[in-house]
């Protein structure tokens, strides 16, 4: 656990001394707090003291932004020759993948941390469930999470950055659109399944509030298979190297 908390800290700090988190923290801020409070069906044209608007953009901005924080932990690694000392310090290929995704994972909440003035604000406009907003940031954590982790593998897969963020879209679009849109297309079994892949379903039941086993499991079996790729990617990287 020592060895993952210390590549966990290295990574947070190579992220802001090289200013990456923030300016996506202010880039994630401004995308949200314009569509939520300013431009489009915000808060005050709906006219409800809800963060569902803020949830629904933050479902997009954070596929987008994702990728973008993890291409670059195991390609810029790779393509730098530093996995390789990594490796020969005593530190096993599944603490390596687990620092890393600690790592982006505990940025993202730093980024979902500043928007609670948007809950402050929300307390004078009117009553507020305050049950599907914790439920709409748990569901963002787990969706992240989530993104997180194929964002990891895809970085896994190929020592260029930009390869490695275009990947992880090209995979995380599945999840993301894709599995719901051919969720419609389909009845019965397959379109139960369907739509038990697509990650907005379940997204949009934790962001009302609603816990069920079947939204737990989805998002931690996503994590979990994410994770477990890249470590396998990685193993296979140094025993070829």
């Amino acid at each position: 656990m020592k060895s993952i908390w210390i590549i966990t800290k290295r990574e947070i700090a190579s992220y802001f001394d090289s200013l990456i988190a923030y300016v996506m923290i202010v880039l994630f801020l401004g995308f949200s707090g314009f569509f939520t409070w300013l431009f489009g069906n915000h808060i005050f044209m709906i006219n409800q003291a809800s963060l569902q608007v803020f949830f629904s953009i933050s479902y997009w901005t954070l596929f987008f932004f994702i990728p973008a924080i993890t291409m670059r932990s195991l390609a810029e690694e790779t393509r730098s020759g530093t996995i390789e000392l990594l490796s020969t310090k005593a530190v096993s290929d599944p603490q390596i993948v687990s620092g890393k995704f600690l790592s982006c994972l505990l940025l993202v909440i730093v980024a979902l941390g500043c928007t609670l003035p948007y809950y402050l604000t929300l307390l004078f406009l009117g009553k507020v469930d305050h049950g599907a907003v914790m439920g709409g940031y748990f569901g963002l954590v787990l969706l992240s999470a989530a993104y997180i982790s194929i964002g990891i593998f895809a970085s896994s897969l190929s020592n260029n950055q930009v390869v490695a963020f275009l990947l992880a879209l090209t995979i995380g679009i599945f999840f993301h659109v894709l599995f719901d849109v051919m969720a419609a297309s389909f009845t019965g079994v397959m379109g139960e399944i369907l739509n038990y892949l697509s990650a907005r379903a379940h997204f949009e039941s934790i962001s009302r509030g609603v816990l069920d086993s079947r939204d737990l499991i989805y998002f931690f079996s996503l994590a979990g298979m994410g994770l477990l790729l890249s470590q396998t990617m990685l193993s296979r990287r140094n025993w070829q190297g």
